[in-house]
C-alpha cells in the first residue's frame, strides 16, 4: 500500500480558526474523497494533540492572517496511520 504525507496548520482570521490540510501534488489514486482523508487527518491529529490547548495558544500568539504549520501525518490510503510529526503553535514561554 502507498501511504501520503499531508501537511497540517491552523490558518487565523478575524472570526475564526481553520483547519488546513496541505495535499500533496502527487496523490494516490486510491483516495477518492477529499472530505474523507481530510477528515482522517484531522482526527489523526487532535489524537495526538490537546485540541483545546493548540488552538488557544494559536488564538492567543498569533493574528489574522497567519497560518500556524503544525506538521504532517502521513496515512495509507485505508486510514492506516504510518507517521506523524506533529508540535505544539507555540512554546512554553508564551503560555507564561
Amino acid at each position: 500500500m502507498c501511504a501520503d504525507t499531508f501537511g497540517v496548520g491552523v490558518h487565523v482570521t478575524d472570526a475564526e480558526l481553520r483547519l488546513i490540510v496541505h495535499v500533496p501534488s502527487n496523490i494516490d489514486p486510491g483516495w477518492t474523497d477529499p472530505e474523507a482523508f481530510q477528515s482522517l487527518v484531522a482526527d489523526a491529529m487532535w489524537e495526538r494533540l490537546d485540541r483545546e490547548e493548540v488552538l488557544s495558544g494559536i488564538a492567543t500568539e498569533h493574528e489574522a492572517g497567519d497560518t500556524v504549520t503544525l506538521g504532517t501525518v502521513t496515512l495509507e490510503t485505508d486510514g492506516t496511520i504510518v507517521e506523524y510529526n506533529l508540535e505544539e503553535a507555540f512554546d512554553d514561554e508564551a503560555r507564561q
